[in-house]
């Protein structure tokens, strides 16, 4: 019989919990993944109450106080703090998002927060990037033209082509859609996943690039693209509301459309 616990130094144990400070008169908890890969130690989850008042509405903003005021120790990517980077994608209350576009009023008991599923943990909130984005290099994210370029004007869209980039050039890379799908899950290695598929989709339908049959010879596969099962976690857990299922079945279309 399989056995299905998991390792003993992969569970994730109850760690420190810090106390808000007197006084405090808005006071939340937030149960934070930490794990460092040189203590030894397991995984944890501490508990911080901070008093609310002290910290700006979102989720990024009391992490950053945790690690300005309470426990400098704490890691975690941010950089832009206006949802555009994607650097500060986590799990938060059970569901993949920007740190810096969720507010913690909308969490209403404790907020729990986690590095992206499904993916090697560096440090604490910190997941290991370097495969997702291999997987987004390899569908060559550039435009790709044989004829020369106007010699005095960039190459021109007509408004309904550049229309069809809508939904799709907005995409920032954070992995949210990705680690939300449960195909990225078990066939990640070899499965390209929504955010790099979407990414493809983006190529494919611009007008200006001329390597349509290339790319769709390069997605011919029964993993790469195929997959994807419609499951759509991608699409309900996109910050930017955008639907990378949608865009991978365009994908499919066009490839039955140039074999008929």
């Amino acid at each position: 019989m399989a056995d299905l616990n998991l390792p003993p130094n992969s569970k994730v144990q109850t760690g420190k919990t810090v106390a808000a400070a007197d006084g405090a008169t808005r006071k939340k908890r937030l149960k934070i993944y930490r794990w460092d890969p040189d203590s030894g130690e397991n995984p944890r989850v501490d508990t911080y109450e901070i008093d609310l008042g002290k910290c700006g509405p979102m989720v990024l903003d009391a992490i950053i106080y945790i690690k300005n005021e309470l426990d400098p120790t704490l890691t975690f990517r941010r950089s832009c703090r206006e949802g555009i980077c994607g650097s500060c994608a986590m799990n938060i209350d059970g569901k993949n998002t920007l740190a810096c576009t969720k507010a913690i009023d909308d969490v209403k008991n404790d907020v729990a927060i986690y590095p992206l599923p499904h993916m090697p943990v560096l440090k604490d909130l910190v997941p290991d990037l370097n495969h997702f984005y291999a997987q987004y290099a390899s569908i060559k994210p550039w435009l790709q033209a044989e004829s020369a370029p106007p010699p005095d004007r960039e190459r021109l869209q007509s408004k309904e082509d550049r229309d069809k980039l809508d939904g799709l050039y907005e995409c920032i890379l954070c992995a949210c859609c990705s680690t939300s799908c449960p195909s990225y899950w078990w066939n990640g290695d070899r499965y390209l996943g929504p955010a790099a598929l979407l990414q493809a989709y983006r190529w494919l339908v611009d007008s200006r690039d001329e390597a349509t049959g290339e790319r769709l010879d390069a997605l011919e596969d029964p993993f790469r693209l195929y997959r994807c099962h419609t499951i759509m976690n991608c699409a309900n857990t996109c910050p930017k509301g955008l639907n990378p299922a949608k865009a991978i079945a365009e994908i499919k279309k066009m490839m039955i459309d140039r074999t008929v």
